[in-house]
């Protein structure tokens, strides 16, 4: 569980996305990882006082149903699980990216190849899925400690034939913010993406031996390892390096490692990209077959789709979760600068939405649990309701801001277009389906 946690909350976005971020915020991109940190550290909290208090194979998906309605619930579930689909060809094609350089084969094969890979270690058994995670999370975290080590001890002048300290990077550039505080609160919005997947260690939680336990312990851990996996990253890269240095902004912990004096840096970091990709696109195939069997459980999908394997994984489900990573990555070779593009843009802020989501149905099941059933909350939000309506509002803000800031506003209303449709599907379904809308939650045994 705890690996599945760190799994999903480091990903490439970290070891190479967070190269824009220093470009736009300068040494203070530290304050806006620790803004984004904060409000996905207290948006866990919230979702894992649910998951102890109420466990539900559905998660998040089942609270908004329970404590929003049906239509919540149907569309952050719908939502949730074309996300993770689209993720799945988007991570298979930045795979095959890094695999190109190494094997000489057409990058639709190699996409296609990592593909089934995955679906493969997610069809023999949850177990699979769990051992795999794994052994993707040692490595990441094995690379970020040796990192941070090796980083501190050069910024501090430590480090045997370095130039001595060079901590006066974060203030000797223009200053800690040299783009104005504007620039570093308008970069909470691209960072927020990145802490994307920490919310899968609620729905592994289903199929984990102690679900409260676990989602507990992992959601207490997330604190530190935001801490020191992004924060702490992201401060000895512009402790080490001036924060305008091309390098930095481009590959940052490969300029970082190249400048320590660290033998093959850009092998070892593209090895450890490519087994974050990897390791986001085990994480996407389970998840998306999850979430989708959930639904099915609830009459919101074929009911056909419900069937599980000898071993317990949902089979149907995770087969058309990637057929359409199968289909999106064709359209990518074939259509590389509509089809797929327009695919990924469709996903821009969902996360978002899940977040907005997950913290209004903790308002809402909160004050129900404390009133009806407080003898089971024995893992509790901190200050109910006021860091809540906190969280609430600092989201609402990033909302605002993809409004407002150009680039982001295409993704914002694509998410927007797939939030309509999904409403409208839900109608269909409620006019047409043939058993009514479910407003209970799915037992996680």
């Amino acid at each position: 569980m705890a690996m599945i946690a760190i799994g999903g909350s480091v990903g490439a976005g970290l070891f190479i996305g967070s190269g824009a971020v220093i470009a736009a915020a300068g040494p203070a991109a530290v304050v806006s990882y620790a803004v984004a940190g904060a409000l996905v550290l207290l948006t866990l909290r919230a979702l894992g006082e649910m998951v102890v208090a109420r466990p539900a194979a559905g998660s998040f998906s089942d609270y908004a149903r329970i404590a929003l309605g049906p239509r919540a619930g149907f569309a952050i579930g719908w939502l949730y699980w074309w996300l993770y689909s689209v993720l799945v060809a988007a991570e298979a094609v930045a795979g095959a990216a890094i695999l190109s350089s190494w094997v000489p084969a057409p990058g639709w094969l190699l996409s296609l190849l990592l593909v089934v890979v995955m679906t493969a270690a997610n069809l023999i058994s949850v177990r699979a899925f769990g051992e795999t995670e794994t052994l993707f999370s040692l490595i990441k975290v094995g690379t970020i400690v040796a990192f941070l080590i090796l980083g501190a001890l050069y910024a501090f002048g430590l480090w045997p034939g370095g130039e001595g300290a060079t901590l006066d990077n974060l203030w000797t550039h223009g200053g800690f913010a040299p783009n104005g505080w504007v620039s570093v609160f308008a970069a909470v919005v691209v960072v927020l993406f990145s802490f994307g997947g920490v919310e899968i260690v609620t729905i592994a939680a289903g199929e984990s031996d102690e679900p409260q336990r676990g989602v507990a312990r992992a959601t207490t851990n997330v604190l530190w390892r935001i801490a020191l996996f992004y924060i702490a990253s992201i401060l000895v890269v512009v402790a080490v390096l001036p924060w305008n240095t091309a390098d930095v902004t481009g590959s940052p912990f490969v300029a970082v490692m190249e400048t320590v004096g660290v033998p093959a840096a850009p092998l070892i970091m593209e090895i450890v990209v490519f087994v974050a990709v990897m390791s986001v696109l085990n994480a996407a195939i389970y998840t998306s077959s999850r979430m989708l069997h959930v639904l099915t459980l609830q009459g919101d999908a074929p009911r056909a789709l419900a069937k599980v394997g000898r071993r317990g994984a949902p089979t149907r489900t995770i087969l058309l979760g990637t057929v359409v990573g199968y289909t999106s990555v064709l359209g990518n070779y074939l259509w590389p600068d509509t089809v797929f593009p327009f695919l990924v843009a469709s996903i821009g802020a969902i996360l978002l939405v899940l977040f907005l989501t997950i913290m209004a149905s903790h308002l809402v099941m909160g004050r129900r649990l404390r009133r009806e059933e407080p003898e089971r909350l024995t893992f509790r939000m901190w200050a109910f309701p006021y860091l809540s309506w906190a969280t609430l509002v600092g989201l609402a803000a990033v909302a605002v801001a993809m409004a407002v800031i150009p680039e982001q506003r295409g993704p914002l209303l694509t998410t927007l277009g797939s939030v309509a449709v999904v409403l409208v599907a839900y109608e269909l379904r409620r006019a047409l389906g043939r058993g009514p809308v479910s407003a209970s939650a799915v037992d996680s045994g």
